[in-house]
C-alpha cells in the first residue's frame, strides 16, 4: 500500500522529527551522563535525577515513535521495508538502539535513586556505563541519519523481484 503524497509528506515530518529529537535527546543525556560522572557531587546528583526524566518523558516516546513511524513510512512508501538494504540497516540499527535503551533504564532508574539518596558510592561503573551507551547510541543514530539521507543503492533479493529489476526509487 502506497501513502498519497499529502500523507507521505506528513509521516515523512513525522518521522524526520521524531527521529531528529530522538538524536537531540540522546546527546542532551550524553552531556548529562558526563556532567554526572565529572561534576562536584551535588550536581552529579541533579545530572543523574534529570537523566531519569529525560529518559523516560523524552527518550522512550522518541525512541519507540521513531521505530513506529519509521516502519509505517516504509510500508507506506515506494522505498518498502526489506527491498532496499539501507532500509533493513536502518531498520537494525533503530531497533538495537531501542532494545539497548530499555535494557538501560534499570541502571538510570537506579542512579537516579542513588543521588536521591545522596550516595553515588559504588555506581562509578553504572557511571561510565552512562557515558559509554549514550556515546555509542548517538552514533549508532547518526548513522542511521546519514543512510536517510545518502539512500545507498542496492536492492535485497526481495527487492529486485518486487521491483522486476528496475532500478533505485
Amino acid at each position: 500500500m502506497t501513502l498519497s503524497p499529502p500523507w507521505r509528506k506528513l509521516v515523512l515530518v513525522l518521522h524526520v522529527t521524531s527521529s531528529l529529537g530522538f538524536v537531540g535527546a540522546v546527546s542532551a543525556f550524553l552531556a548529562l551522563a558526563i556532567t554526572g560522572a565529572t561534576a562536584r557531587p551535588e550536581l552529579a546528583y541533579a545530572a543523574y535525577q534529570a537523566m531519569q526524566v529525560v529518559t523516560w518523558q523524552v527518550i522512550v516516546p522518541l525512541a519507540f515513535g521513531t521505530l513506529l513511524i519509521g516502519v509505517v513510512q516504509s510500508l507506506g512508501t515506494p522505498w518498502g521495508l526489506f527491498r532496499y538494504y539501507w532500509v533493513i540497516v536502518k531498520l537494525v540499527l533503530t531497533t538495537i538502539a531501542v532494545v539497548v535503551l530499555m535494557l538501560q533504564t534499570q541502571t538510570i532508574d537506579a542512579l537516579a535513586l542513588a543521588a536521591i539518596g545522596g550516595n553515588l558510592d559504588g555506581y562509578s561503573g553504572a557511571r561510565f556505563s552512562m557515558m559509554l551507551h549514550a556515546s555509542g547510541g548517538a552514533i549508532v543514530l547518526l548513522i542511521a541519519t546519514v543512510l536517510s539521507v545518502y539512500k545507498p543503492r542496492g536492492l535485497t533479493n526481495y527487492g529486485a523481484t518486487a521491483l522486476g529489476g528496475r532500478g533505485a526509487v
